[in-house]
């Protein structure tokens, strides 16, 4: 994987530490029979501290339709598990021949504790946004509050929390149907908080959205991000502006080519932009920095070859 890094006058970046790692992924690779999907996927997310301040982490993931994206979503979220960590060659081939399965190989490993990951511990926020439509708004959040917080008293109070904090206070008795599309994600994402652990993986959050919808998704990612220190959010989107625009890291899906330009099957995280160091994150008027512009530029010139 190739990591950009720009030399900048850091004068205007807030000061900041990356201190423990807190999501590990070492050579994953996912096979469909015959077919590579994903190879030798590394990468890793580390704690970000800012004196004084709840900083969380977000990351932006993006690369060509079709290259993969959502396979490793679904790793990332333990819907695929990883069923080797290290698979002696034999096994695969004995796998292969009794089934004609998704085989994934490899190690992902998240939270301060660096643990296996599984359904569960990563909430997954999907276009759709699906949600308990016999239950009431409350209804459908003490449903995934009910999965961590077994106190009533104490789920209680975290469901209120959220609805206060999401805006939807007044609409707890109402019933999905009843909701617009903004207010079913806002749902949806205090759903998964209250039944995830700060890990958080929003399926194209801004497709189909209007500019104006677009700044109120992406205000909300970041008040979620913030809302914790550990909290951590990967965005996979077509969107290239509205997700440079909130993230502090980038991570690019693409395939190596051969000699001949011909593409070699597996898809990795080839480039990884450390928007930080770049002085492009936690502008709150960013979209007017000519060197995001730059960024979008640079971004939009890799797919052609990816």
């Amino acid at each position: 994987m190739q990591s950009y890094k720009l030399k900048i006058n850091k004068m205007n970046t807030n000061t900041y530490e990356k201190k423990e790692t807190i999501l590990k992924v070492e050579n994953v690779s996912l096979k469909y029979g015959n077919n590579q999907i994903l190879k030798d996927i590394n990468v890793e997310i580390k704690n970000i501290v800012r004196p004084g301040m709840s900083q969380g982490q977000i990351i932006g993931f993006i690369g060509p339709s079709g290259i993969g994206k959502t396979k490793f979503f679904e790793l990332l979220s333990g819907i695929i598990p990883i069923e080797f960590e290290k698979t002696p060659s034999e096994n695969i081939v004995n796998k292969r021949e009794k089934n004609d399965e998704e085989l994934a190989i490899g190690s992902i490993k998240i939270g301060v504790d660096l643990s296996p990951v599984k359904i569960g511990r990563v909430g997954v926020i999907q276009q759709n946004y699906p949600l308990f439509e016999h239950r009431t708004i409350y209804g459908n959040l003490n449903v995934a509050a009910s999965v961590k917080f077994k106190n009533k008293s104490e789920r209680e109070d975290r469901i209120n929390d959220l609805l206060t904090r999401f805006d939807l206070v007044s609409k707890k008795n109402h019933y999905p149907a009843q909701l617009s599309g903004g207010q079913k994600q806002r749902v949806a994402i205090a759903q998964q908080i209250l039944c995830s652990n700060n890990f958080l993986l929003m399926d194209e959050p801004f497709s189909g959205l209007d500019p104006n919808m677009i700044k109120k998704v992406s205000n909300l990612i970041v008040e979620v991000a913030n809302m914790h220190e550990l909290n951590t959010i990967i965005i996979v989107s077509h969107d290239i502006p509205s997700t440079a625009a909130i993230a502090d890291t980038l991570w690019v899906m693409g395939r190596d080519r051969d000699a001949t330009g011909k593409i070699i099957p597996g898809a990795k995280i080839k480039y990884e932009y450390d928007l930080i160091e770049r002085n492009l994150a936690w502008h709150p008027e960013i979209k007017k920095m000519p060197a995001f512009h730059s960024l979008c530029d640079e971004l939009d010139s890799l797919f052609v070859n990816l």
